[in-house]
């Protein structure tokens, strides 16, 4: 028989906020985590403006030993991941820490790592590079080190899918607790690329934002939109069996109740034109969650800012959707937290968790010229107050990644 899953913790931190309450405070009050770049120095770069995490010291968080020996990402992660354990109040007498499982991905990995030891290797040679380097910078570190730390013995995945890799990772979870595989999984996403190989890689790619007004860098949906503003953060989410976090006595935020993932099949950077592959992502969730499109109530979209994610999103949400899209309230949070690549999903997916128990939809900030092809009901500049009991997040990833899950008040 399958199993009801629930969401009983949260945990980030992002360019709006150091832990769960401090970003969302920042969305209902339509704080912008964009500004000029601090994390290395710029001068000739064509982009300017990032949204990294502010006053970060690691030291804060880990002994010096540690914080030489972790990534930036792995950093995130582990601070997201114990403010989520802490929060869903599981320890090893309420619960078998043998059935929790620990999803957690990343887009790219310990990149800053990965530019920090090639240039190492380059100008001092290969005996100097450190012994840390793979450890430090492969994409699977994060779910290792948070198993390591929080001692959870389950099944340990880091699901690569680009931009669309944290709501696999949930989407997976989901399933993976919902046929009785584990009891608990703590799943999301953590990334840090903001670094030269970083901006410079997708700035040459012509996909990042070249505005200098931190303003109108990141406005998804508006027409003049022109690329997204790279951002920085992790999120993670516990999803437990609902007996079981009923047994424990656990606070249940929410309900997963649908997930949908799918390829493209198109191209290796750009969106399928016609919005096929997200369309049929979100029908697969929205069947697995065996609902009518007039159910959702909102939609969290991946709602990038470049012109060709945005416009393919919509016909999307259109096909998927039919009439319902003209009706459903949708927005995008980047024009808030910028684009956190592989992070970028669970960090939705929790801003998703507080509109429901908030009875309040998000805004698209910065929002002010209406684009006629994107003619969705993007809620522009002002959250809006709502009873929310179904909400569908989107995720849409470089090589035609497509995942959406749905959420459901418990």
């Amino acid at each position: 028989m399958e199993k009801r899953v629930v969401i009983t913790g949260l945990g980030a931190i992002n360019p709006i906020g150091k832990n769960v309450f401090e970003t969302w405070e920042g969305i209902k009050n339509k704080k912008c985590g964009i500004d000029e770049i601090t994390l290395f120095n710029s001068e000739g770069f064509k982009t300017s403006l990032v949204a990294e995490v502010k006053d970060y010291n690691p030291i804060e968080y880990f002994d010096a030993k540690q914080s030489k020996r972790l990534d930036r990402s792995s950093q995130f992660a582990l601070i997201s991941a114990r403010e989520a354990f802490k929060d869903s109040g599981i320890t090893k007498e309420n619960t078998d820490l043998d059935r929790v499982g620990i999803f957690v991905s990343s887009g790219i990995g310990g990149l800053i790592t990965i530019q920090n030891q090639c240039e190492i290797n380059y100008v001092k040679g290969h005996s100097r590079v450190s012994p840390m380097f793979i450890p430090m910078s492969i994409a699977n570190m994060p779910a290792g080190n948070i198993a390591i730390e929080l001692g959870l013995k389950g099944e340990s995945i880091s699901i690569v899918t680009a931009c669309a890799s944290s709501t696999h990772a949930i989407g997976e979870a989901y399933k993976t607790i919902k046929h009785g595989y584990e009891d608990v999984v703590m799943a999301g996403g953590t990334e840090a690329s903001i670094c030269e190989v970083g901006i410079a890689g997708f700035e040459n790619m012509k996909a990042l934002s070249r505005s200098d007004d931190k303003t109108r860098a990141s406005i998804p949906f508006d027409k003049e939109r022109n690329g997204f503003v790279m951002g920085e953060g992790a999120a993670m989410l516990v999803l437990e069996e609902l007996e079981h976090a009923k047994k424990r006595g656990a606070k249940i935020y929410a309900e997963v109740i649908g997930f949908g993932a799918t390829s493209d099949a198109y191209h290796i950077t750009s969106p399928s034109p016609d919005g096929e592959g997200g369309a049929k992502a979100m029908i697969r969730a929205i069947n697995d969650a065996n609902l009518k499109p007039e159910d959702i109530d909102y939609i969290n979209a991946h709602g990038t800012s470049t012109t060709l994610n945005d416009l393919t999103e919509t016909l999307a949400i259109k096909k998927a959707l039919g009439n319902a899209s003209k009706t459903i309230k949708v927005s995008s949070t980047k024009g808030n937290t910028g684009h956190l690549l592989g992070a970028a999903g669970a960090l939705e997916a929790v801003i998703c968790v507080k509109a429901i128990e908030d009875k309040l939809v998000p805004p698209t900030i910065n929002y002010k010229v209406k684009d006629e092809e994107c003619d969705l009901d993007i809620v522009p500049n002002e959250p809006v107050k709502k009873e929310i009991n179904i909400v569908m997040s989107n995720s849409l990833g470089f090589g035609g990644h497509n995942a959406s899950i749905i959420l459901k008040k418990y």
